[in-house]
């Protein structure tokens, strides 16, 4: 087997079909399929429309994008290759997308050095053949997909731009050349087609300038924490917006990370009192002996160490607003101050006589079930009547999956601006996994899985699913059992591609069976970290057989 088949074999094993979702995938990318009739059509249209130089560039960016994901791909998947086998993937990807077979007919590279020479051949390429279709034969360049997916996959692994050109093309073959852009003597009218079009970019500009006009006419403006466009986050947000216009007390339910919190500080900055003070207290993290001073204030010499006066939480946020945290774990004591406050709107500090006037507005929240701690005598029946008189219960996340993207990309931009690092967004994969999790932990969560994906994912690459989950969550995997084999038909993995390009491998490499064993225990060892009894169960041998085995390896070596 040649070393193009064997190449594309691997390159096609990554590819997954996914029947039950209606899902292709290339590692963490989903691709599809496209009729060329349908492109036909697009590409007509648009040199119709906006005619052939506009056209072409357009075409000639979205090659260029396809080509700097391949090498993304491409990079982050093969390790250790040398500078020809980095340049030969791209051709294989670009192959296995179904664009063209490449050739290379001179080819020269050296990445280090920043030397790099290709004299290429396209062969079968589609858009040659959708063009000449549509036009007949032109000699003018018309693969333009293909030289921008050349320039954006070279430009990538080069890490300088590498220009190419289409030097002829005729529907059976075209041929290229691509080199540094300061080796070409001509490129200032090839450039052009790598910037984006400024009139597009003007009527875009316009059009988002009316759509967002259009936005706030319709709807009231909602505070910048607030993130999300589900029917069921929308509601609530209504519902705890008209109890922000009063000074009702609102009663906060959910679950624990649902936002409970970012409701409560939106509540307030949608009020009346939103340039006063906004003060919170977590009371599920206070010792019962410590919360009544921190929420009412203590007189010095009210017990032993209260050597100065302090006021509590409720003088803090007199005026404004005072937020109250799983309130459901107030001690039966605070329950009592508490609803004395909230029904006459005095307070005493403790160890004190005098009687002060507070005008506070509470909102509490809670992640258990008050209603069922009144019938266990944990929590005051008339205190929860009082609290419960504007009740906003905030939905879990798993409810309200259109949000999830959004809220992602939020927490994107505020770690971005805390580490000073660039994130391009997330891989496919990894938007398919955040949409399927179920999220037990909320928004909470999943503002920690970003921080964690932002932490491990490097400059200007894109956050994948391994970096996001610290476990598997391979959803789309379980229904990617389906691949190409080695005649390029869809079978179930199991039925046995992966070891049919072992074999392929070992047999073109003249490979001994005793060199496969010594590959397997070798492996084996480096996988178990040197522990010899675990890489003796992953082989279903011995202890004492593996290391007869590691030592005959030795020896060898």
């Amino acid at each position: 087997m040649d070393r193009d088949l064997l190449g594309i074999q691997e390159v096609a094993s990554r590819l997954g079909f996914s029947f039950k979702t209606g899902q292709i995938w290339l590692d963490e990318e989903r691709m599809m399929l496209m009729h060329s009739s349908a492109m036909a059509t697009l590409r007509k249209e648009l040199i119709d429309s906006v005619g052939f130089d506009r056209a072409r560039g357009i075409f000639t960016r979205f090659g260029y994008a396809s080509g700097v994901r391949d090498a993304e791909i491409v990079r982050k998947t093969y390790k250790n290759l040398s500078d020809l086998e980095l340049l030969e993937k791209g051709p294989l990807f670009h192959s296995l997308e179904g664009i063209v077979k490449v050739t290379f007919n001179q080819v020269k590279i050296d990445i280090q050095k920043g030397q790099y020479f290709l004299d290429g051949t396209w062969e079968n390429s589609i858009e040659s053949y959708i063009h000449h279709n549509l036009y007949g034969v032109n000699e003018d360049p018309v693969c333009w997909t293909e030289v921008g997916h050349a320039t954006g996959y070279v430009s990538a692994i080069m890490g300088k731009f590498i220009l190419h050109k289409e030097i002829s093309c005729s529907r059976a073959s075209c041929n290229f050349i691509g080199k540094p852009i300061e080796e070409w003597d001509d490129f200032e009218n090839d450039l052009k087609y790598y910037q984006t079009d400024s009139i597009f970019e003007q009527l875009l500009s316009l059009q988002h300038q009316v759509d967002d006009l259009r936005a706030s006419l319709k709807e009231r403006l909602v505070p910048a924490d607030m993130v999300g466009k589900s029917v069921r986050f929308k509601q609530t947000w209504q519902l705890a917006e008209k109890a922000a216009q009063t000074s009702t007390t609102v009663l906060l339910q959910g679950e624990t990370g649902a936002g409970k919190d970012v409701f409560a500080r939106a509540i307030h900055q949608a009020s009346l009192r939103a340039d006063k003070a906004f003060i919170a207290v977590n009371c599920g993290a206070l010792p019962n002996d410590l919360i009544e001073s921190e929420l009412f204030g203590i007189e010095k010499g009210a017990y032993t160490g209260a050597q100065s006066s302090r006021a509590g939480r409720f003088e803090r946020a007199d005026g404004g607003t005072l937020f109250l945290d799983e309130i459901g774990e107030l001690s039966l004591s605070a329950q009592t101050r508490l609803l004395r406050a909230l029904q006459s709107g005095e307070i005493d500090r403790l160890g004190d006589t005098t009687t002060r006037k507070v005008n506070v507005r509470v909102i509490a929240a809670t992640n258990v079930d008050l209603a069922e701690a009144v019938e266990k005598g944990t929590f005051r029946k008339d205190l929860y009547y009082r609290l419960n008189i504007f009740p906003v219960f905030i939905p879990p996340l798993r409810e309200r999956k259109e949000d999830i993207l959004i809220l992602a990309q939020r927490f994107v931009e505020k770690f971005t601006a805390r580490e000073g690092k660039r994130i391009k967004g997330f891989t496919d994969k990894a938007i398919d996994m955040m949409l399927n999790y179920n999220w037990p932990g909320n928004v909470r969560e999943l503002e920690n899985v970003i921080e964690r994906g932002m932490i491990l994912t490097g400059q200007d690459e894109l956050i994948d699913a391994s970096t996001l989950f610290s476990f598997s969550l391979n959803f789309a995997d379980k229904e990617q059992n389906r691949v190409l084999n080695t005649i390029g038909k869809v079978e179930n993995k199991s039925n046995g591609q992966a070891v049919d390009l072992f074999i392929d491998h070992f047999f073109n490499e003249s490979i001994t069976l005793e060199d496969v064993e010594s590959i397997l225990v070798d492996a084996a060892i480096k996988r178990s970290e040197g522990n010899l009894c675990a890489a003796a169960r992953t082989l279903g041998i011995t202890r004492a057989q593996i290391g007869y085995k590691k030592k005959k390896l030795t020896d060898i070596q």
